[in-house]
């Protein structure tokens, strides 16, 4: 039997009339890999800080083995205090552990020893964390948001790292291929409690589907039940209610039950600002080139953005990603070549250093601009507090200034002001930080239904194959080569291209199963149809059926002769609306395709 290396026994936390926690447990043995989600502010980072043993809860105990030793990543790495990145590793390390495999680990993460900590970029200091948690070998790792600042070698670098270890492993993270990855287990946080299932991350979210799927019949049925003891209690005389009080008392606790239950907090309502059709080119670059300090950052580059494409650009961080993305917007002036920006173009930009936010400001003074308290969406004035809600955020935090917010919180706020903008040109740099997983999808999908062009950088692996139609990606050196589909499409393509090599048949078979699982991606095989998937399914027909009708009919009303001439603006408006349902109906068809296929594989 695996020995007990941490308890966490009925865990209570409030910071509010709703407690953070309430009642949570979870105990963590050698060996297990157990993966923490729910939304943003559920309590994920609190729960990991009370196992760290650096947080005390209201209620409940913590036990850890008194000869386990336990090592915590935060959010937030400090360093103040030390000098060099070497005085940092120096403290990490006990009497008994490998100097020499701590020095070649942090080595290997890009660092030597001599850095000052205080000058470190995000990502650099990101990576020092991690070699600082990894040094003494820890019988349990404690890891949230590990891939934060990250690129995709270093993830891919951790993934492999953790992969090798013996210890136990708690994980917060938001990447979904990370934790498809790595997870054997999965906590789940929600309104307080703690529930766990003995398996992954890929199978969690059916998971929860069903869980949620029976609150809500047992919901309907105490409602039922409640409205049945009403009527009795009002349908007969006061004698009745006399001679059965039990029965009196049982509706009482029976309401209370109702009044006490936390529902699931709603989804975000995230939908972008609408603007006039842009012209069918969006960018032209002709042999662009930029170089710093004698360093190639983007080698001569011709590239095409056509309206609707969505092109995600991918590289390890230090490549110039976001240099070349000021390139192709007309922020920067390449040293040679063109840019050339199409017409009509609404361009929104959101950036992943949050500078634009000031810690000073309120949440209503953010989405306002300071002015007043109402904001415009697509032509309709709403209330800031009405919009608010639409991220998540209740009434009582209008006035609450950026500063005491957290990560999730700060990131909902950037995407509603960049919503609230008209935009038929989507800029998105490293939009997927801090945000929880059920914001990232219904993230995903407004960027599918929108109309217009989006230029995505993100280190997210799920997120990229998600929402592009293509990526560039840097091959060094200043080189970027463009490929078809997402970052799992951009694998298998350059794995194809790859020169064959003699080998044995035994790892040729080895190559293939690589491949095979690439395409695939992690989890695939224990895919189960979500309950959203299969009422997709069900009313996708109806809806593309629907917008087959429309394409026809706005196809007819513009081949009428003289539609132009009679009514310009008219025949414009039609034209745009034909553009967009044309476009809906494309990709609905191809959303109807996805789960179909699906659907026949979980079915055989």
């Amino acid at each position: 039997m695996s020995r007990l290396l941490l308890t966490l026994e009925n865990i209570h936390v409030s910071f509010s009339a709703d407690a953070l926690l309430d009642g949570a447990s979870v105990s963590v043995a050698e060996g297990d890999r157990l993966c923490v989600v729910g939304r943003n502010g559920s309590g994920k980072s609190t729960l990991l800080k009370i196992a760290a043993g650096l947080v005390e809860p209201d209620k409940g105990t913590r036990f850890a083995h008194p000869n386990a030793r336990i090592s915590y990543l935060p959010q937030e790495a400090d360093f103040t205090g030390f000098q060099t990145v070497g005085e940092v590793m120096a403290a990490a390390l006990g009497p008994m552990d490998d100097a020499q495999r701590a020095q070649r680990r942090l080595e290997t993460l890009g660092l030597y020893g001599a850095e000052d900590p205080a000058q470190l970029s995000g990502g650099e200091a990101r990576r020092l964390a991690l070699a600082r948690a990894l040094a003494g070998e820890p019988e349990l790792l404690l890891l949230d948001e590990p891939t934060n600042h990250l690129d995709l070698p270093a993830i891919a670098w951790l993934e492999k790292e953790i992969a090798a270890l013996k210890s136990a492993v708690v994980m917060i993270s938001h990447d979904r291929r990370f934790l498809e990855t790595l997870s054997k287990s999965t906590l789940w946080l929600d309104r307080g409690k703690a529930r766990r299932v003995e398996e992954g991350f890929g199978s969690f979210e059916a998971w929860r589907d069903d869980l949620l799927d029976q609150e809500e019949a047992e919901r309907h049925k105490l409602d039922r039940k409640i409205a049945r003891e009403q009527k009795w209690m009002h349908g007969g005389v006061t004698g009745r209610r006399k001679r059965n009080v039990r029965r009196v008392r049982e509706l009482t606790e029976m309401r209370q039950h109702r009044s006490d239950q936390r529902h699931l907090k709603g989804d975000a309502v995230l939908q972008a600002a609408d603007a006039e059709i842009a012209g069918k080119l969006v960018i032209e670059a002709k042999a662009i080139a930029k170089e710093f300090d004698g360093r190639n950052i983007v080698a001569p580059l011709s590239l095409r953005v056509a309206r609707g494409d969505r092109l995600g650009i991918i590289g390890p961080n230090g490549a110039g990603k976001t240099t070349l993305l000021k390139l192709l917007t007309g922020a920067l002036t390449p040293d040679s070549g063109t840019i050339k920006l199409g017409t009509n173009l609404e361009m929104v930009s959101l950036d992943q250093r949050r500078d634009e936010l000031n810690p000073d400001w309120t949440l209503a003074d953010a989405l306002t601009g300071g002015r007043g308290d109402q904001v415009t969406i697509n032509g309709v004035v709403r209330h800031v507090v009405s919009y608010m809600r639409d991220f998540l955020f209740d009434a009582d935090q209008a006035r609450t200034p950026l500063r005491v917010l957290s990560g999730g919180e700060r990131a909902r706020v950037m995407l509603a002001r960049a919503l609230a903008k008209p935009a038929n040109f989507l800029v998105l740099d490293e939009p997927t930080n801090d945000l929880d997983l059920e914001t990232l999808d219904l993230l995903q999908e407004m960027l599918a239904s929108f109309q217009g062009t989006l230029l995505l950088v993100s280190h997210d692996r799920d997120f990229i194959d998600r929402v592009v139609t293509s990526v560039l990606v840097n091959e060094g050196d200043g080189i970027w080569t463009e490929y078809a589909g997402g970052y799992t499409d951009m694998l298998a393509q350059k794995a194809a291209a790859a020169p064959e090599k003699p080998g044995s048949r035994k790892e040729i078979k080895a190559a293939e199963k690589f491949a095979a699982s690439v395409l695939a991606g992690p989890g695939a095989a224990r895919r189960k149809m979500t309950f959203k998937d299969k009422h997709a399914l069900e009313n996708l027909p109806m809806e593309i059926e629907s917008l087959g009708k429309e394409v026809s009919r706005l196809e007819k009303l513009l081949g009428e002769p003289g539609a132009f001439a009679r009514d310009q603006a008219a025949f414009k408006m039609s034209s745009t609306k034909l553009a967009v349902a044309r476009a809906r109906l494309s990709t609905a068809e191809d959303e109807w395709l996805t789960l179909e296929v699906l659907r026949s594989e979980v079915e055989s």
